[in-house]
């Protein structure tokens, strides 16, 4: 199995390591395509993201593991990474703890969502990245 330090361009990671807003995709069952802007981390391994298991992207991932995540430099708009990838796996945050992470790394308020006992951890393993 490939790592993610062989997939992700080690001159792109920063775009990973900072808080910026990720696009995330995944397939619809219906054969189209969702993208919505997304917090995320990057743990070096998987991308993680925080989501309910009542949504509509949740029920994507579970139908059709790939992903996919564009994210833009905001200082220099033209580099761009973008990560494909496939749900590898889900933990329950019943308490929005990770929620809770991402909101202090995107400079929020630490307060666990309403939503909370809904809450999962999604675990984007990247498998290949296109990039400018």
């Amino acid at each position: 199995m490939t790592t993610a330090d062989e997939v992700i361009p080690a001159d792109y990671r920063d775009l990973l390591e900072r808080p910026l807003y990720g696009h995330l995709a995944t397939a619809r069952r219906d054969g189209g395509v969702q993208v919505e802007p997304m917090w995320f981390e990057f743990d070096g391994e998987f991308i993680l993201f925080t989501h309910t298991s009542k949504r509509q992207k949740y029920r994507n991932l579970m139908a059709n593991p790939a992903a996919a995540l564009s994210v833009n430099d905001p200082d220099q708009p033209y580099r761009f990474l973008e990560v494909r990838g496939v749900l590898d796996h889900v933990d329950p945050d019943p308490e929005g703890a990770f929620y809770r992470q991402l909101a202090r790394r995107y400079g929020r308020e630490d307060q666990a969502p309403p939503d909370a006992a809904d809450r999962v951890i999604l675990y984007i393993r990247p498998t290949a990245t296109a990039q400018q």
